[in-house]
């Protein structure tokens, strides 16, 4: 992707951060396989964030549109408000390893609900080196759940 690219996607974020009526600024950093968006704001972050991320997603999907029909091409965009994705992982690693002691402690398989596929890939990466655990995700659409079992 060329540096004229890069401040096209931060006009646009910068665009769309002002329909929205934000003042937010924005940086474009451009890496191997993704270009990170990041959102600074004090006042706005939790609005720009919403629940569970459903506004910064939205956003981020946007973008990845935008980019698309202007460039005729996919790429990966990660847009983030502060260090809110960075946080979120920590939580859903964290969840992971209390999740795999209870699936090993219990021999019971743990069902985890409402997460989004993100997230259920989030765990699936932070549990695929322990040996004594196995995950699954199951179910359809909405209904899709991740299931965290001992193989013993």
């Amino acid at each position: 992707m060329k540096k004229d690219s890069s401040k096209k996607i931060q006009d646009r974020v910068e665009e769309l951060l002002s329909l929205m009526g934000s003042k937010a600024k924005v940086s474009v950093k451009e890496e191997e396989d993704v270009v990170n968006v990041d959102i600074e704001t004090a006042e706005e972050a939790g609005l720009l964030i919403g629940r569970h991320g459903d506004t910064l997603n939205a956003v981020q999907t946007i973008i990845g549109m935008i980019y698309r029909q202007e460039n005729g091409e996919w790429k990966r965009i990660s847009v983030n408000v502060g260090d809110w994705r960075e946080k979120q992982e920590e939580y859903l690693n964290e969840m992971a390893k209390v999740t795999a002691e209870r699936a090993k402690q219990t021999g019971e398989p743990q069902n985890l609900y409402n997460l989004s596929p993100s997230q259920r890939r989030i765990i699936h990466i932070a549990l695929s080196e322990d040996d004594e655990i196995e995950t699954e995700s199951l179910g359809e659409g909405e209904e899709r759940y991740l299931v965290v079992k001992s193989k013993k």
